[in-house]
């Protein structure tokens, strides 16, 4: 687009969405936009640009009538906005496309896709050519704490990019990472995930085979060494396939991996050989496979590895990724974007290495698609048990899901129950602070989990904290299940 128009998104507090707003901004044009319901880190993010944000969806917020429509994933045929653009024949696209045409065209593009850990690997790739003075665009599912944005658009040829495997538009049901076309890949992981539109993991795979598919011969893919699905994923790929991981038989192989509460270290072999030292602040043996595949990638590239090294010590994080939201009477509030149970292991078991000792608290609203729904309730309450004690909310918008495919709490419970913790299902946010504030105590650590806003739990639970003392209570005293 040469000429400079009025844009309009149509569900713009989606991460994606309010980036590409931040980045059509930026090339000049006039961005508005509209949601259901705005929280952040989105809508500050959004509020800091000065992008006007209408709440909720209505035919008025298309007034004047804009030159263009982005419609977000999220949107339904019903939609009062969508309908409107359709009945009045407003040129409309998806986020996808219109990302493609005016911002990846003509650019080296890497996509990090898999199931699990896309943010995080996007944001450290992106702060490594960044800090290698490469002036990198990128475009990534989260707020980067070191640049404190979601976007940038750089100078040079390189655009890195997050690749979610979700479906673009409700009139293109094809996987969003389909229309970035990479020159080359991260694949971190293939599990079966967004239970809403795909049908099993074989439809899983078929959308990540396509992907791998689309890498030309000149390019490269770096992918994890663990897992069936990823094996197969790539079976057929055209262009050298790199694994990292830890084993002996990866071309990127982390050894000598050291986790201590401030500080975690590790080895990288590269075919066998010592290739580089790593270490950073980040808690979690996952991230140390994030920044690995991050590193291969880079070194890929011809980044140096003392650049890579300098760029992972000063790596902060990425909002809502094990992110201290609140500490309090020496309790620590900690926000995680957990969506899925292996994630959430992942999350509850960095929390273990980096508070040892304390008592974890996991404060779950079962939110993402595939957790509302039952097609892994015994993987969810496996992982919810690996906390001290569990407090799950009701399952959000549990009445969109069929009655036989919806998560069922009281099954959850029971379950946790026999891994030998203690399992609360409390309907309301409301309801969670005023039971549990009173039996938190000095030295607890609080896992509040969610890819939403969690009806306010996260300003309410510090306030509530605040306006008494921590009382002490014994440590999953009962041990019974309560389902209230």
């Amino acid at each position: 687009m040469t000429d400079k128009k009025h844009i309009h998104l149509i569900g713009i507090c989606g991460t994606a969405m309010a980036s590409l707003a931040g980045m059509l901004q930026q090339r000049g044009h006039r961005v508005s936009g509209s949601d259901a319901a705005a929280y952040p880190p989105m809508s500050d993010f959004l509020s800091s640009l000065g992008i006007p944000l209408a709440q909720p969806f209505a035919a008025e917020n298309l007034q004047p009538q804009p030159d263009l429509v982005v419609v977000g994933n999220a949107i339904s045929r019903g939609n009062v906005e969508l309908e409107h653009v359709l009945d009045q024949r407003i040129p409309f696209c998806s986020m996808p496309q219109i990302l493609h045409d005016e911002f990846l065209r003509g650019k080296e593009v890497l996509v990090v896709a898999g199931t699990h850990g896309k943010t995080t690997t996007t944001s450290m790739l992106a702060w490594i050519f960044h800090t290698a003075g490469l002036q990198p665009s990128f475009l990534i599912g989260g707020i980067a704490e070191n640049f404190g944005s979601s976007f940038q658009l750089g100078q040079g040829k390189h655009f890195i990019i997050e690749g979610d495997e979700y479906d673009t538009a409700f009139f293109d049901k094809g996987p969003k990472f389909l229309h970035y076309f990479p020159d080359s890949a991260i694949l971190t992981s293939v599990e079966f995930d967004h239970a809403d539109i795909y049908k099993d993991l074989d439809a899983v795979e078929t959308a990540f085979k396509r992907l791998v598919n689309l890498v030309p011969r000149r390019g490269r893919i770096i992918a994890f060494d663990t897992g069936e699905s990823l094996n197969r994923c790539i079976a057929r790929a055209f262009c050298p396939v790199e694994r990292y991981g830890s084993s002996a038989s990866g071309n990127w192989q982390v050894t000598d991996l050291r986790l201590t509460p401030d500080r975690t270290a590790w080895t990288i072999l590269r075919d066998g050989k010592r290739w580089a030292d790593f270490e950073y602040a980040l808690g979690g043996e996952y991230n140390v496979w994030n920044a690995t595949a991050a590193a291969a990638m880079a070194g890929a590239c011809d980044i140096s590895r003392e650049e890579i090294s300098a760029a992972l010590k000063t790596f902060k994080s990425v909002k809502r990724r094990l992110e201290v939201r609140a500490q309090v009477n020496g309790i620590t509030i900690i926000d995680d974007f957990a969506h899925h149970p292996t994630a959430i292991a992942g999350t509850l078991t960095a929390l273990r290495s980096s508070y040892p000792g304390s008592r974890l608290w996991v404060i779950l609203e079962p939110r993402s698609n595939t957790l509302r729904r039952n097609v892994l309730q015994a993987d969810l309450a496996k992982s919810l048990a690996l906390a001290d004690e569990v407090v799950v909310a009701n399952a959000y918008r549990s009445d969109v899901i069929p009655e036989a495919e919806r998560l069922d709490l009281a099954v959850v419970a029971a379950q946790i129950q026999k891994h030998g913790r203690r399992a609360r299902m409390v309907p309301s946010v409301d309801g969670i602070v005023q039971l549990v504030a009173p039996e938190m105590r000095s030295g607890d650590v609080v896992a509040i989990l969610s890819n939403g806003g969690f009806g306010g739990i996260y300003e309410k639970l510090p306030e509530r904290l605040k306006s008494m003392n921590a009382s002490p209570q014994s440590s999953n005293a009962s041990g019974k299940v309560i389902v209230s």
